[in-house]
């Protein structure tokens, strides 16, 4: 443990958000370099020793020195923007121009890319200090932290467990206290499921609201970028510095479809639930007699109470075949190959060329099932009714949805996050759970291409945490982020691990 608590305007560094440490910042209370300093010996005793959570791929060597530099620009008056001296941790498949960037694979290990990601280079202009880059499976194929790079990361709330992938560093590392937020990227649910199962606040867009330029893609149209953080006002704090029309990314005609508010901070306020009609999908749930659903279904129907209490109007219904529906707009095996290979392609002296480079060299962790079914798909997928047939039913899957929504005139619709609690690392080694049958239901949110938030509903009575998911219209962020944040104010859902402590 720790020695010295480190108190930002009296609360602790590991409980404080954006705007207590920005505070303290303006004021002189708190030096930029003394929270990077913090942060970084949290790192140090935590990741690699003490519990060896193997969160962080990549420490920032040049960290102190930006926090020194963002030291100066405040003491001359020169607040570089909203995120000044904030310390975030990114993603390892999100491109940093000044640290290697390995997506996860053990080829790529020393990979550098020339440029920043569109929105890396948004959070530096906006004043925050990259600490460093966090594991994730090998191009993001799991949905657990299985890696070639880093091989396995563990979950701070139960070491045994695994943190959820794909944005599996990210997670371990937020909900520790190695830095204020991160980034996670999100395709199938990459960003909300190690949220939900490390007890944090995680975000993904409608496609296109926030760009994509300098990532890896899995499927292209449905890929986003996402903030994971200990509260809601945080998230809407880094979304709204990271989305934005970007002219490198085609997909974000999206953000002026959307008619994005000037800050997603004006739409939180602490009445959002009050007379709200809220749709509880209950197809979403696992059965009342799985035992390991039950956990799950047991604090949400505790998180149901709450939204009642709050002034919410509960509605239950149901999607038909909702499983089916899931299979048939998956697009994994029918898109992803094509989609890296073009994206490998136009990479400046990358290491590998094609997915099937990859997975002929052997060079990727063993347990990637997913890796392996994707070199097996089309060249072109274009050609392949299979993929106008998943393409059609993408839109027939949102248009239910929405009309769902509208036909009971619900906000959003909300369920759990995962149907089970953080699976153990035995039972993913065993293949007992596997990328095609791991019930996330975040696998919702992403083949309808509609916005969805995660938040903390609680801990399971072993003490794990359960994500409630809340799904929006497409382009509804605003909606979105009122609900997470107005359950948010009614409950005290934060905890931080045991394995991690606040320094005494």
């Amino acid at each position: 443990m720790l020695e010295d608590t480190m108190l930002i305007n009296g609360t602790p560094l590991e409980l404080a958000d954006i705007k207590t440490i920005r505070s303290a910042l303006l004021s002189g209370a708190i030096t930029t370099r003394k929270v990077v300093a913090a942060y970084l010996d949290r790192i140090s005793a935590f990741d690699a020793a003490g519990p060896a959570l193997n969160a962080m791929v990549t420490i920032n060597p040049a960290a102190l020195r930006e926090a020194e530099a963002a030291d100066r620009a405040l003491a001359d008056g020169r607040a570089t923007g909203p995120l000044h001296g904030i310390p975030i941790v990114v993603k390892d498949c999100l491109d940093t121009a000044d640290m290697p960037t390995s997506f996860g694979s053990e080829i790529f290990t020393d990979y550098r890319p020339a440029t920043d990601a569109t929105v890396v280079a948004r959070l530096r202009t906006a004043g925050a200090i990259l600490l460093g880059k966090t594991t994730l499976p090998d191009w993001a194929t799991s949905w657990f932290s299985y890696s070639s790079r880093s091989g396995t990361t563990k979950n701070p709330f139960d070491l045994l467990r695994d943190p959820g992938g794909s944005s599996s560093g990210t997670g371990a590392a937020v909900a520790s206290g190695f830095a204020t937020a991160g980034l996670g990227t999100d395709c199938g649910g990459s960003v909300r499921l190690p949220a939900s199962f490390c007890n944090l606040v995680g975000v993904r867009s409608t496609p296109g609201v926030i760009s994509r330029a300098g990532c890896n893609p899995l499927v292209s149209v449905q890929d986003t970028i996402g903030p994971m953080t200990r509260s809601v006002e945080d998230a809407a704090r880094l979304f709204t510095v990271m989305a934005g029309f970007d002219p490198v990314d085609e997909l974000t005609y999206a953000y002026s479809v959307a008619r994005a508010p000037a800050s997603y901070l004006n739409c939180l306020r602490p009445d959002a639930l009050v007379d709200r009609r809220i749709g509880v999908l209950r197809s979403a749930f696992g059965a009342e007699n799985d035992p390991n659903a039950r956990p799950v279904n047991e604090v949400m129907g505790a998180a149901l109470t709450q939204l009642t209490a709050a002034g919410a109007e509960l509605i239950n219904v149901t999607v038909d075949d909702l499983a089916g529906w899931i299979g048939r707009t998956s697009m994994y095996t029918i898109k992803s190959k094509y989609d890296i290979d073009a994206w490998l392609a136009g990479l400046t002296g990358a290491p590998a060329s094609s997915v099937e480079d990859i997975v002929s060299s052997k060079r990727y962790h063993p347990k990637l099932d997913l890796l392996e079914a994707l070199a097996a798909g089309p060249d072109d997928p274009f050609t392949d009714p299979a993929y106008h047939r998943a393409y059609y039913a993408r839109e027939a899957f949102m248009k239910l949805l929405v009309n769902l929504m509208e036909s009971h005139r619900l906000s959003a619709l909300v369920y759990p996050t995962c149907q089970v609690e953080p699976p153990t690392r035995e039972d993913t080694d065993s293949g007992l759970w596997n990328t095609l049958n791991f019930p996330t239901n975040t696998v919702i949110g992403s083949q309808s291409w509609m916005p969805a938030v995660t938040v903390p509903a609680g801990l399971s009575t072993a003490g794990l945490p359960v994500g409630m998911e809340i799904l929006a219209r497409p382009y509804d962020e605003p909606t979105m982020f009122a609900v997470a944040h107005g359950f948010e104010e009614i409950g005290a859902h934060r905890h931080i691990p045991e394995s991690t402590p606040v320094s005494a």
